[in-house]
This record gives structure tokens, C-alpha cells and sequence, in this order.
């Protein structure tokens, strides 16, 4: 029988989280979550250098692509996806990974996301995690409209 470990399982994570939201090396990436500081490192380590965490910035929407990782339930993951968005810019690219199991948490995470001005592009199952990528589609414009 295959047995995976926790490295393989991260690195499809973390490669898929790259696929889903396309950055270039040129992007500004901000991460945020119980995973924030691993992620980032990790982030530098694919050659991505504009990379920061969510503690050590200011929110000015500045930011093309979020990741969110590290959070073990429905309440932290919502509190990370508020805490980022601030961040974020109006046509910004978001994958969010979702690392625990509740009846209906991946139908209360897309309803967050689309509250925050996200239209769902992707989800991905990665063995006991998914994640699901989302796109902000000029959400300064809706702003306005509201």
C-alpha cells in the first residue's frame, strides 16, 4: 500500500495553490492563516519574492494574489478570509485551502468568498484538503454601484 507523507501532500498543495492562481513573479503575494510564515517561505523558495504575511503589512488593496492556508475550522478560516481582503486588489486571484471536514463548510466558504466580491473559478481536491481558488471581478466598481 502507498503511504503518502506530509511533505508530498504540502508540495501538491502548495503546487496547486500556484496552478489555480497563476501569479507571475512580478505579483505581489499576501498570505495569511495558520500557515502564514511556512507559506511564504515556501512561496520564496518556488522564486516568488514579493511575497508577504497579512501581520506585517498595511491593507491598501494592493495585492494580486491571496493565500489563505492553516486553518482548522469554519470560524478561523472566515476571520482569515476578513483579514486579507483588505488587501487585495480589485481583480485579485485568491486559493483558499480548506483542511477540515463539516457539513457544508465548502458551500459556507464559497458564500464568504462571494460576499467579499469573489466569483469561483476552481476547487481541487489535494487527499484530505481542498482548495478552492476564487477571482475578484472589479470588485472597486460593485463597491461603487452599492
Amino acid at each position: 500500500m502507498l503511504q503518502l507523507n506530509f511533505d508530498l501532500t504540502h508540495d501538491q498543495v502548495m503546487a496547486t495553490m500556484i496552478d489555480l492562481t497563476r501569479p507571475s513573479i512580478l505579483h505581489r503575494i499576501i498570505v495569511a492563516g495558520g500557515d502564514s510564515a511556512a507559506t511564504e517561505l515556501e512561496l520564496r523558495h518556488h522564486g516568488f519574492l514579493r511575497v508577504s504575511i497579512t501581520s506585517r503589512c498595511v491593507p491598501h488593496g494592493q495585492y494580486a494574489v491571496g493565500i489563505v492556508t492553516g486553518q482548522h475550522s469554519l470560524q478561523a478560516l472566515e476571520a482569515a478570509l476578513a483579514e486579507i481582503s483588505p488587501f487585495l486588489s480589485a481583480t485579485a486571484a485568491i486559493a483558499v485551502v480548506i483542511d477540515f471536514r463539516g457539513e457544508g463548510s465548502n458551500m459556507k466558504v464559497r458564500e464568504n468568498l462571494e460576499r467579499l466580491g469573489f466569483r469561483i473559478e476552481a476547487g481541487v481536491r489535494c487527499h484530505e484538503r481542498f482548495v478552492l481558488s476564487a477571482r475578484r471581478r472589479n470588485f472597486s466598481n460593485m463597491a461603487n454601484a452599492a
